[in-house]
């Protein structure tokens, strides 16, 4: 098979995969379309729970009640379809690597999934119930806390993926360390910069209180430590094979 045969060929698979890809998230979200409105509001749940009595949502926009439920059951059909898409991508990148690249990669795509929605997780149950307590309890005398939906949407969004990217900490770490970007004895010597810069990003990330900006501060320190502990294991089994004793 000459090199155009063999690049036409790629790209039908790569053609294949992403249709797969493409069917199995529509097939998820057609299902869950009937629970759209559910869905909303149990990812409402955490801001409901703190209003004051008869506190609700409002929609300022005419499409905005059937559009966000729509966003929401998108957003819920990607997470439940990704081990899917993983499977796919993989299936098409893993026969062009080496067998010890694919050992290395495949334990590094599930950890980098897995953490992602760990940090999703970690900010519907613990984040978010701090957060809006806070807002609530802030609001001036008089003024009542009525959020547009598409606005909240926008909100968690924002922070899912702020905290599914704070825990892709140790992977990124372990990846620097293992391309030789980085030595592990490096990264212990900027580790007080890593925790004010991580003090720094919950600052930015959550609202003006100690306490939110410590539940995504604490968490990337810890797992910055987690990544340096993996890396080194990670340095001792990549030793050059001139570096190793006779």
């Amino acid at each position: 098979m000459n090199t155009t045969e063999t690049f036409i060929s790629h790209l039908i698979e790569l053609r294949d995969r992403l249709l797969r890809i493409v069917i199995g998230f529509v097939l998820v979200f057609i299902a869950l379309i009937p629970f759209a409105n559910k869905i909303y509001t149990l990812l409402a749940h955490p801001l409901l729970s703190k209003l004051p009595s008869g506190g609700q949502m409002i929609a300022t926009a005419v499409t905005t009640p059937f559009l966000v439920p729509m966003k929401v059951a998108m957003l819920a059909a990607f997470i439940i379809s990704l081990p899917y898409t993983l499977y796919q991508v993989w299936s098409f990148v893993a026969p062009g690597l080496y067998a010890q690249e694919r050992r290395f990669m495949a334990p590094i795509v599930l950890a980098s999934s897995l953490l992602f929605l760990a940090g999703m997780c970690f900010a519907y149950f613990l984040v978010f119930p701090v957060v809006f307590g806070f807002i609530a309890t802030t609001a001036p005398e008089g003024v009542a806390v009525m959020t547009d939906i598409g606005n909240y949407l926008d909100f968690v969004i924002t922070l899912f993926i702020a905290f599914g990217l704070a825990f892709e900490v140790p992977v990124a770490v372990v990846l620097l360390v293992r391309f030789g970007w980085v030595d592990v004895s490096k990264l212990k010597e900027i580790r007080s910069y890593v925790i004010v810069g991580a003090f720094v990003l919950g600052a930015i990330f959550t609202p003006p209180d100690v306490v939110s900006q410590i539940m995504l501060a604490v968490p990337l320190w810890l797992l910055y430590e987690v990544g340096i502990l993996a890396a080194g294991f990670v340095q001792k089994r990549t030793v050059p094979p001139e570096a190793e004793p006779e």
